[in-house]
């Protein structure tokens, strides 16, 4: 309910509108503090954690617990306030990155655990504060809705795949003399990291708790357990029964399938024999730095379905490109093309992540107004979920095989989004007339 202006004698005085940007700012700052030491330290885990498959074996671990506590986020973010679940999740991260500093199944498996909670509680949290942030800004600035969630959008997610340009010349810069397998290297990286990350959850702090939220989390004390269980089960199934989400589950399990094979598949397959490892580092830094820029794009330019439509499509069409050419041209070459085919494919992959996070998110705002903690909590199931078949799969599969999967999922998941938007959403806006 919106504030009455108080008078002053006779006169109106106009209460000054908040500054929603400013926190837009601060969340996007603090993501990307906390997620350029986390994505530097993932991409390191396969390198450094060798001894048992111990590094891929707990992002495999990370990513299942994610899939399973992402089922019960939306409650949790529901009962603490999307504030306080942002900075309660980057303690996992921070807990993760401590555990690297001495690596065993003992500290590892624990910590990867924790952090698939951490994790679904930090994205959920995102979904419905950035969101919830951009309807305030629209409503208080009498603007249009779709065109704030997707400038907003594309600030965060902008600023937030910058994490892989600025974290990994962080790691190149450290261990570039040589130190990557030496303790000291890896410890005053890990220490770099960790402080980066305690930066970010500082900046969290300062986030202006959002008023809707408060006052819709007052306590009842005839609430028992089993409505909380039921209500806990209304969240996770409810989605389900809408269309429109079954529709776009398909997208949102491809976007998490693409960026775990940039990280799985393409660093290891492509991109190490063309550039050895130590190009790893430099084709995720030109992956970042295009999804960055892609997401600023993508976000000014979008203002409703139709143009999250286009969007998606161009950002399909792209990645299809990339695939086709994996699997019925690409031949590891000498020379010049050989070190910047790897380095255009990681572009090309950059921009269709930032493609797809954009969209999607402004989309599941745009789509599901009236639970967006259940939405964003499906987004993040079916992430995490496709993300960790990869992880457990990449051992066992060939490129070629991966790339034929990727091709026939986006393809799938391409055809139900084009129909969510093109024909089932009119239903729906013509319904609410």
């Amino acid at each position: 309910m919106d504030e009455e202006a108080p008078l002053v004698g006779d006169k109106l005085v106009e209460i000054p509108k908040k500054n929603h940007a400013r926190d837009v700012h601060i969340l996007s700052s603090a993501f990307l503090l906390v997620f350029l030491a986390y994505g530097a330290v993932q991409n390191l885990e396969s390198t450094l954690n060798t001894e048992e498959d111990l590094g891929t074996t707990s992002l495999g671990i990370l990513y299942v617990s994610f899939t399973f506590f992402s089922m019960v986020a939306s409650m949790v973010v529901r009962g603490l306030g999307s504030k306080n679940a942002l900075v309660l999740g980057t303690t996992g991260y921070w807990l993760f990155l401590a555990a690297n500093l001495k690596p065993s199944w003992y500290t590892m498996v624990p910590a990867s655990v924790y952090l698939g909670f951490a994790a679904s509680i930090i994205w959920v949290g995102q979904g419905t504060y950035l969101t919830s942030t951009a309807r305030s800004h629209a409503r208080d600035y009498n603007l249009h809705e779709g065109t704030v969630i997707g400038k907003f959008n594309g600030e965060f997610w902008g600023l937030f795949a910058s994490h892989q340009f600025v974290g990994n010349l962080i790691s190149l810069a450290l261990l570039s003399d040589g130190t990557e397998g030496s303790t000291s290297g890896t410890t005053l990286l890990y220490v770099v990291f960790l402080c980066s990350m305690t930066l970010g959850t500082i900046l969290m702090c300062f986030l202006t708790k959002k008023t809707d939220e408060v006052e819709s989390r007052q306590p009842d004390s005839s609430v028992s357990f089993y409505s909380n269980v039921v209500s806990l089960s209304k969240s996770v199934i409810n989605p389900l029964f809408d269309v429109r989400m079954l529709l776009v589950i398909p997208l949102i399990a491809y976007s998490g399938l693409q960026q775990a094979f940039v990280w799985a598949e393409f660093t290891k397959d492509v991109v190490t024999p063309a550039l050895g490892e130590s190009g790893v580092g430099g084709a995720m830094a030109v992956y970042g730095a295009f999804d960055a820029i892609c997401s600023l794009a993508a976000g000014r330019l979008t203002s409703g379905p139709k143009s999250i439509t286009l969007i998606v499509s161009g950002g399909a069409f792209i990645q299809a490109i990339v695939f086709l050419w994996l699997l019925l041209a690409y031949r590891l070459t000498s020379g010049v093309l050989g070190i910047m085919y790897p380095l255009l494919m990681a572009a090309i992959l950059g921009i269709g992540d930032g493609v797809f996070n954009t969209q999607l998110s402004a989309l599941l705002g745009i789509l599901f107004k009236h639970d967006m903690e259940g939405a964003f909590a499906q987004l993040k199931v079916w992430q995490s979920a496709s993300i960790a078949v990869v992880f457990f799969l990449s051992p066992y599969i060939s490129l070629k095989a991966m790339v034929a999967i990727m091709l026939a999922a986006l393809c799938i998941s391409y055809a139900g989004f084009l129909f969510l938007t093109l024909k089932v959403e009119k239903a729906f806006s013509s319904s609410s007339l």
